[in-house]
């Protein structure tokens, strides 16, 4: 049993990732010097009075961007493409994200039907997968983003939405599949 506690700190501590599945690491998120520690050092950037709350997770961290005055929230879930060639996630400055929001820079493999989806990996990776989230935009609570998105500058996004296809600059979408509902 020591060895597989070494086993699992040594892991926690080498990861690409963050999240209350990682022990000997998320215990730093309650801490704001420890906090800001942690993600400068796991994010590809991690800016100024950029914030990522306990209870947050994110994958392939080397790989996504967080901005200035951003906050990523509890239950939130960011998972960019860990191999080489995928999607990575980029968050700009001033973006409110609720809750509970998910973004997904990577999908599984299911083209075929003799095979369980688990064993069929993931698609072949693309940049093109890659999530934009701009400057001055709100992600409302519980939203999931999939592959590809981009969401324009200072857009609103209706909490429980589902982002399939990229959101133009200053509009207000909602709904699965999210829908443009005004222009602001």
């Amino acid at each position: 049993m020591i060895g597989e506690i070494i086993k699992r700190i040594k892991f926690c501590n080498t990861a690409d990732r963050i999240g209350p599945d990682m022990f000997s690491t998320h215990w730093r998120l309650y801490f704001r010097s420890t906090m800001r520690h942690l993600c400068e050092k796991k994010f590809k950037r991690f800016a100024e009075g950029a914030d990522f709350r306990p209870g947050a997770y994110a994958d392939a961290c080397s790989k996504i961007e967080i901005g200035a005055n951003v906050v990523i929230r509890p239950n939130s879930f960011l998972f960019a493409d860990p191999t080489e060639g995928g999607g990575g996630i980029l968050i700009e400055d001033n973006v409110l994200i609720g809750s509970g929001v998910h973004l997904y820079a990577n999908n599984h493999e299911f083209k075929s039907t003799k095979h369980p989806i688990i064993t069929q990996g993931y698609p072949r990776p693309r940049l093109e997968d890659s999530i934009v989230i701009r400057s001055g935009s709100w992600i409302g609570a519980n939203t999931i983003v999939l592959p590809g998105v981009i969401v324009g500058e200072n857009s609103v996004v209706g909490a429980g939405s589902i982002l399939t296809k990229t959101v133009p600059p200053r509009v207000v979408v909602a709904g699965n599949p999210a829908r443009i509902i005004r222009h602001l």
